[in-house]
């Protein structure tokens, strides 16, 4: 896989041209973080440096108030590059979505004036709530990547990988409803929800002993009494359900779903579960993107393993898995200096507006671009990537 060099440099040089840009955009929406489907600031703001470069964009696509779509070129071959930017209660942006949105916007405005030539559509997607929500199974309902013919984004991490995969996963709401009685006068006479939740959990660290390689449960209890002396009426939790893949999944919730209805069983309290977001399904990267973004990530001088040779262990769990299920897709990460800090810790909020952070902006907007301009020179790979397009349309999926 080689790229001409004029097209390396010219992605070279766009991306130093927007240097300051870009890492005052994944400053700012660092600065400001924002949860699922709220993400107003974040959006304007990528939107905003997209339509003065001469994007034209779409806001409120699918219907949701922070989707949006960004685009330049006018080809049937239309490269997606997917802009995160929701942050997590509390914690704000410790898995770096300031850093995702700021590359693909990097990457865009890279290939910008390469689109006619390259013959390809250049499109920002923006899609929201993905830690929690699934913004882009939403937006593939809708149809927004219906005509996509590639998408791709990076993810800050600890490692550098060019082919990770994720587990499905699915998450749920968990309530129980009993009846209030005073709790040394008439404890006979009420219906104690918060036991409910206690056998609950207990059959499910017991059922972890015997669950399939791969499947995973983890939650915590939102709301579970009023005072000491008041038997309890109303607990509720939440938990996250993974997987390897949606059969699995499946098999978990079944799981799970006998554990809960233990707990309504022994102590006579009511359940409702509920699923309030759509489930995620399990990463699977397009083999020839991963391979062509592991010779882009190397031009920035970045070393990562061969996609073949990566490490076996999964990423945690994104909707990006759920498009890789329906179109050619990646999501490598990109490593930051985190010291010892993971994803979705206090410290690594720190490390996603450090200098670091703001190097691997620029680094994955390279990457990025060169990666979609490499698909796009090859002609066996612009007639896969339409061919899917065109399959996708025949059957409707």
């Amino acid at each position: 896989m080689i790229l001409p060099q004029t097209d390396v440099q010219h992605i070279t040089t766009q991306v130093q041209r927007y240097r300051d840009t870009l890492v005052q955009l994944s400053h700012d929406i660092h600065a400001e973080p924002e949860l699922a489907f709220a993400e107003y600031r974040s959006a304007r703001k990528v939107t905003e440096v997209l339509a003065e470069a001469g994007f034209e964009v779409e806001p409120g696509v699918a219907g949701l108030d922070t989707a949006f779509t960004a685009s330049v070129g006018t080809s049937d071959l239309v490269v997606a590059l997917c802009a995160e930017y929701d942050a997590l209660p509390e914690i704000g942006h410790a898995c770096g979505h300031n850093i995702i949105a700021a590359a693909s916007t990097g990457a865009a405005l890279a290939l910008r004036d390469l689109a006619t030539d390259l013959d390809i559509t250049v499109r920002v997607v923006g899609t929201p709530a993905e830690e929690q929500g699934g913004g882009k199974q939403l937006m593939l309902d809708a149809g927004v990547f219906d005509d996509v013919a590639m998408a791709m984004m990076v993810h800050p991490g600890p490692d550098e990988r060019c082919a990770p995969t994720s587990l499905a996963c699915t998450d749920i709401t968990v309530t129980y409803t009993g009846r209030e009685s005073h709790a040394a006068m008439a404890p006979h006479l009420g219906v104690n929800a918060a036991d409910a939740m206690t056998v609950a959990q207990a059959a499910i660290g017991l059922a972890r002993q015997q669950l399939e390689p791969g499947q995973q449960v983890h939650g915590f209890t939102t709301a579970g009494g009023t005072a000491s002396n008041v038997i309890p009426a109303h607990t509720a939790a939440e938990y996250l359900l993974r997987a390897p893949d949606a059969e699995a999944l499946q098999r978990l919730y079944d799981r799970m779903h006998a554990c809960f209805q233990a707990g309504a069983l022994a102590s006579g309290a009511e359940l409702a579960l509920h699923q309030p977001s759509p489930p995620y399904a399990n990463l699977t990267p397009d083999a020839w993107l991963a391979r062509a973004y592991h010779t882009a990530i190397h031009t920035t001088g970045r070393t990562p393993a061969h996609p073949a040779e990566e490490p076996d262990p999964p990423l945690g769990s994104t909707d990006m898995g759920n498009v890789s299920q329906v179109l050619p897709s990646i999501h490598p990460t990109i490593h930051i200096d985190s010291g010892t800090a993971v994803n979705h810790q206090p410290e690594f909020t720190d490390a996603c507006a450090s200098p670091s952070a703001d190097q691997a902006v620029c680094d994955g907007a390279r990457a990025l671009a060169h990666t979609a301009a490499l698909a796009a020179r090859d002609e066996a790979q612009r007639a896969r990537l339409r061919a899917g397009v065109r399959a996708r349309r025949a059957t409707g999926g």
